[in-house]
């Protein structure tokens, strides 16, 4: 029996590490927001359609609570072209060296 447990557990961890977003999905939607709650939004995604997550959704992201909502909304579209800073940035792989160019003085 600990075997079966280990192994389960391995697969799990394995299953984690290789679909990290797999439990971050919106499955519902509401349909309506009041524009009290857009107003104090911090950030938002925006989830496709694809690959793990079944809904099309834009993730709002209020006081550290997430709230899905349909990208149908008008409201909500007309919200994300004013508020394009709100979506998080990636982080870039590796940081850029900067060349110094280094002048040697006359002696």
């Amino acid at each position: 029996v600990p075997f079966t447990y280990v192994l389960f557990l391995t697969l799990l961890l394995l299953f984690l590490a290789l679909f990290p977003g797999a439990f971050n999905c919106c499955t519902k939607l509401s349909d309506e927001i009041p524009k009290g709650i857009l107003r104090r939004v911090e950030r938002f995604e925006i989830q496709k359609a694809d690959g793990l997550c079944r809904l099309e959704a834009v993730i709002l992201y209020i006081e550290g609570r997430k709230f899905c909502v349909s990208p149908r909304i008008r409201k909500v579209k007309k919200w994300m072209k004013k508020n394009k800073h709100k979506i998080p940035r990636k982080k870039t792989r590796g940081k850029k060296q900067r060349r110094t160019k280094i002048i040697k003085k006359k002696q």
